[in-house]
């Protein structure tokens, strides 16, 4: 073969894509650690352990923050749940019903407690339900009130759910059900209803971590001292103290529910989407 039949192939040059990412990724973390260099050069550590770590009043916190603020936001939280999760069944099996009634109800009781801050609603249900019904008190108090807010905002969101869970379970569960004998709504409780809360698990759980952030508004009620929750307790010592050091204890006192609850839901998501392969 001469060499003029020879081609010579030109070597590429530059790098390859995988050396490309490497690149692109070590570039992206010098940056992140030039930022977080920049922030501990630049930052005032003195005065913002001054402010945020003053052990005297962590230690002063303790234990009326466990055992009264934290307590009093769970119970609010899952007083709070359990209305919305019974609320939003209800709302959801109208948002189904083959009756156009229900449905318009459900679909706008949806649209307006998603649509309004559910600081509104604790207004509304501290300050209008008494106006429109003089005399009539809300049972458990501060308590019922919570409950009653945190309820009927999160089951707006809850009924959508449900329904999603409802409508993903194969519609061969319910004929076979009816098959069976059993009539609509049986079939309905004993076999749609359980295979769809097993499916919306992970969503109900999530709306739970929601609720607990939300219970902080409870402070818009006006509650007595030993009807605080986390906020309130932060909020008051802080202001008797010229101290923010009380905020940021409440605040970690919110992460040791709320990062043990996050973990759960996104082992239910993992779970649920194992099961779903």
């Amino acid at each position: 073969m001469s060499g003029a039949d020879t081609q010579v192939q030109p070597r590429r040059s530059g790098l390859t894509r995988r050396q490309k990412r490497a690149l692109s990724r070590g570039v992206q973390y010098a940056v992140f650690i030039a930022a977080v260099a920049l922030f501990a050069a630049t930052a005032d550590w003195a005065r913002l352990k001054n402010q945020f770590a003053q052990w005297d009043l962590v230690q002063q916190m303790f234990p009326d923050v466990i055992t009264l603020a934290l307590k009093n936001t769970v119970l609010y939280t899952m007083s709070g749940f359990v209305v919305g999760l019974v609320l939003g069944m209800v709302i959801a099996l109208m948002r189904l019903s083959p009756v156009g009634p229900y449905r318009w109800v459900a679909g706008i009781y949806i649209e307006i407690f998603r649509g309004l801050p559910a600081l509104l609603i604790f207004v509304f249900v501290g300050v209008a339900v008494p106006l429109a019904f003089p005399g009539t008190e809300i049972p458990g108090g501060t308590y019922g009130k919570v409950a009653l807010a945190l309820g009927l905002v999160s089951a707006a969101y809850m009924a959508e759910t449900i329904r999603a869970g409802i409508q993903a379970v194969p519609k061969g569960q319910m004929e076979a059900a009816r098959s069976l004998g059993f009539s609509h709504a049986r079939a309905m409780v004993s076999i749609v209803i359980p295979q769809a809360f097993r499916i919306v698990i992970p969503p109900l759980t999530n709306e739970l971590v929601l609720l607990f952030k939300d219970s902080s508004l409870v402070l818009f009620l006006g509650v007595t001292l030993e009807e605080r929750e986390l906020t309130k307790f932060g909020r008051d010592l802080a202001s008797q103290t010229a101290n923010s050091t009380p905020i940021l204890v409440a605040g970690l006192c919110y992460l040791l529910v709320t990062v043990p609850l996050g973990f759960v839901v996104r082992r239910l998501e993992a779970k649920a989407g194992e099961a779903t392969r």
